[in-house]
């Protein structure tokens, strides 16, 4: 199995360090390799669904996986892409998200015995002894090559504390430890890291005379450049109380037309051959990739019982049937009504449609809302539009926001 050629045609890998060795790694032998996610959140990104993707093709292949939760890196914050030093997290939030984490990650990644090993690097640098360290590690780096990366040039206009400059010293430290105790070769990360891991390459083959590698994993971007996962909402995370299944479902079956192979390639199982079919596919047609790739995401995630539901939703949403079981909803009482009345305007603020009735108007004012009742779709073109109770006779209408954004108003007996 040409594990390395799969990862390079469906787009993975940005940058190595000594591609052939890589390749001859991951395809002729089995190794262990790590990658590291900082817990500064109790729930996954859409964003770190990629190299969770990257792993378990790698894993699939027979190499180890060491999935490092930065329980100590964590307590100081990556300044990678960041403009501003990252909030400080209490080390009990720390451990709450690390737990968190293992359950998202368990659904890709099969952690049974001798599958996988799981770390946490707290217990290796949360008893360092600083002068030992300075001496064992800080010597062994440049500050005026680590002020030329980009990851700290772009924060020394900002201020870019002592703190946060000691953070690339212990990533690469836990390649060195990795190294010692598993045996681990190959360190992995987003593009953004590629610094941070070259720092790791540098010193086990300083302190260890050992050769490791590193590969960095392309970031999860649209077709002009921009991170994808962002909704209206912020984050497209992968925990269903952050984000359902049918938004989730929903963000994937809207994406861009340019974007859809791309995201087939990087973010589902589907084999090259069917990806490269649905690429031939124009127009209207492409909505059935599109459905293809909402479908298996959400699978990935949350299970294909949920990705059904949210399947189902979505179709008979645009086809105007009252299956909305799973869509996003939002309750109101009889009291939520004066006179019998109640304004789209009101709705739009309480379902969180809009921030505020000033947006809302300009919502209504630039033909963006409808109103799906009674199997009718109705464009809300009046400011002082209302709905009144006999309105839901089905117990709940669905607010139409744009062309993508569904929402259930549910009127309470």
């Amino acid at each position: 199995m040409d594990v390395f050629k799969t990862l390079q045609e469906r787009g993975f890998i940005a940058q190595t360090t000594n591609e052939e060795k890589i390749k001859n790694l991951l395809n002729n032998q089995k190794i262990t390799f790590y990658i590291g996610f900082d817990p500064t959140a109790d729930s996954l990104h859409v964003g770190h669904f990629i190299p969770i993707m990257v792993i378990s093709h790698l894993q699939k292949a027979g190499h180890t996986p060491i999935v490092l939760f930065g329980g100590g890196t964590g307590l100081i914050g990556d300044p990678t892409g960041k403009t501003d030093m990252r909030k400080m997290l209490a080390s009990k939030m720390i451990s709450h998200n690390i737990d968190c984490f293992k359950r998202q990650t368990s659904k890709l990644i099969d952690f049974s015995e001798g599958k996988a090993i799981v770390v946490n690097n707290a217990d290796w640098l949360t008893n360092l002894n600083y002068i030992d360290f300075l001496r064992e590690v800080g010597v062994h780096f440049s500050v005026n090559r680590m002020l030329s990366f980009e990851c700290y040039k772009q924060r020394l206009e900002r201020g870019l504390s002592f703190f946060e400059l000691n953070y690339m010293l212990m990533q690469s430290y836990d390649f060195l430890v990795l190294n010692r105790k598993y045996g681990c070769v190959l360190e992995l990360g987003g593009d953004d890291q590629w610094s941070n891991i070259i720092g790791g390459v540098d010193l086990v083959r300083k302190k260890d005379n050992k050769d490791v590698f590193g590969m960095t994993i392309t970031l999860l971007t649209n077709s002009e450049g921009k991170k994808m996962g962002k909704t209206e909402k912020g984050a497209l995370w992968l925990d269903a109380d952050k984000t359902s299944p049918y938004e989730f479902y929903q963000y994937w079956r809207n994406v861009d037309d340019k974007d859809v192979i791309k995201c087939l390639k990087m973010l589902t199982f589907l084999p090259m051959d069917e990806i490269t079919e649905l690429a031939k596919l124009e127009g209207q047609e492409l909505n059935r990739a599109k459905e293809i790739l909402a479908f298996e995401v959400t699978a990935a995630i949350h299970g294909k019982d949920e990705a059904t539901k949210a399947q189902n939703a979505a179709k008979s949403i645009f086809s105007s049937a009252q299956n909305a079981d799973d869509m996003p909803f939002t309750c109101i009482s009889a009291d939520a009504f004066s006179d019998s009345q109640i304004s789209i305007i009101e709705l739009l603020t309480l379902s969180k449609l809009a921030s505020s009735n000033g947006e809302a108007r300009r919502l209504i004012e630039q033909g963006g809302v409808s109103v799906l009742l009674q199997g009718e779709n109705k464009k809300v073109s009046n400011i002082s539009e209302t709905l009144a109770p006999s309105d839901f006779a089905e117990g709940f209408v669905i607010i139409k926001k744009g062309k993508k954004v569904f929402h259930k108003i549910v009127l309470k007996k």
